[in-house]
């Protein structure tokens, strides 16, 4: 073992846990794990000042922070997946009674406009129910990770000194994404939200990710071996967790381990891959969206977003 350590912060959680208690160790360096308490925090830390060596970013951040020079690059490692058709919530006397009534109106974005959650939510709005979502205005809570970007004339920053949960209820706003309500006027805007995911990833093989790993782009050019030995050790970490899964040896399962056991009944498989080949379908998805809703401007191949010495790697 290496005494080279990389400064890293990833999530505690099921696929991760084996690699911060220390049961999964890399071959040629050991992970220092920082504690971020809010994990969004850390992506804003590592986009503007690149702080760390290895950090989980939302997708979304990532291929904004590509557009715009930041010196990182992606690993195909997935570590958060989940579907957003509950994410949007609707005030039920703002005359809404389909997602097209949506066009025309103010809807809020918690946080910024290429927040993951709000990319894949806007997604399902356009892919599934035809929303023209030029025709919204899109109402932010607060700014960008990438402090370049620049968002489309139909994006605004909320109000100064007004909040867009107290805007929903009001009915300043028809509807908004990513914020915790409850209201009795408050409502999903799809109904039966959580069946209406699996039922995409029934009928169409949608399954989004929204975290993936990436690591300085100095340390990768100066080690040719180090994004195969990060991938490796996610991998086998993850591993033990689906082979926990399977077993039903989790003794207190969470919504996210109960989600993961139902993608497994559906579709028979790991419901967390890792690799570009397994999530191609997702990641084309994901870049069509990045580029339909103007969080990027360039076109990018999948295969070029991720370090070259991990495009074949898959677990």
């Amino acid at each position: 073992m290496s005494d080279r350590k990389l400064k890293t912060v990833t999530r505690t959680q099921g696929n991760n846990q084996a690699l911060k208690d220390g049961s999964v160790r890399p071959r040629t360096f050991e992970f220092d794990f920082v504690e971020v308490p809010v994990l969004i925090d850390a992506f804003r830390r590592m986009v503007r000042g690149l702080e760390f060596d290895i950090c989980e970013m939302a997708l979304s951040t990532y291929l904004c922070a590509r557009e715009h020079g930041k010196r990182f690059t992606a690993l195909p490692i997935f570590l958060v997946r989940a579907f957003h058709h509950g994410a949007i919530l609707v005030n039920s006397k703002a005359g809404i009674a389909t997602p097209k009534d949506l066009e025309g109106r103010r809807v809020g974005v918690n946080r910024g406009y290429t927040v993951t959650t709000g990319l894949w939510a806007r997604g399902v709005l356009q892919q599934e129910h035809g929303v023209d979502l030029s025709r919204i205005t899109w109402v932010l809570s607060g700014d960008e990770h990438v402090a370049e970007y620049r968002p489309p004339s139909n994006v605004v920053p909320v109000e100064p000194g007004k909040k867009i949960a107290d805007m929903l209820i009001a009915g300043e706003l028809a509807a908004a994404i990513g914020v915790d309500v409850e209201h009795p006027d408050v409502k999903p805007l799809i109904p039966n939200a959580a069946e209406a995911g699996l039922q995409a990833l029934r009928t169409r093989g949608h399954y989004p990710a929204n975290h993936l790993i990436v690591v300085r782009d100095d340390l990768l050019a100066a080690d040719p071996g180090l994004a195969a030995d990060v991938f490796d050790a996610f991998a086998e970490s993850k591993r033990r967790y689906v082979a926990r899964l399977k077993a039903g040896q989790i003794e207190q399962p969470t919504a996210v381990d109960r989600l993961h056991l139902r993608v497994m009944e559906i579709t028979g498989r790991d419901p967390l891959p890792y690799g570009i080949e397994p999530n191609r379908a997702m990641l084309q998805e994901w870049v069509d969206h990045c580029l339909a809703q103007r969080i990027a401007t360039r076109k990018v191949a999948v295969d070029d977003l991720f370090a070259p010495a991990a495009r074949g790697l898959v677990a």
